[in-house]
């Protein structure tokens, strides 16, 4: 496979954060042989289970992303 080189230095953090939102959605929706290592099964479940014990709460993904955006400096 022939290496991939971006200019990453001349992109915004906006336009990276991008960049990884479209691979990812790329990946999720084509690599259907993906598996997660086993340390992130346990997160998730540690997660699922504070989320049912109310210990946090689940964000809207846009609400999520707009509340990133403002609380990182991007330069």
């Amino acid at each position: 496979m022939e290496r991939v080189n971006l200019p990453l230095s001349e992109y915004s953090y906006e336009q990276k954060l991008d960049l990884l939102e479209a691979l990812w959605d790329d990946l999720v929706r084509d690599n259907t042989e993906f598996r997660s290592p086993e340390w992130h099964e346990k997160i998730l479940k540690d997660r699922a289970e504070a989320l049912s014990a109310g210990k946090v709460k689940v964000s809207d993904w846009e609400d999520a992303k707009k509340r990133i955006r403002r609380n990182v400096s991007c330069g």
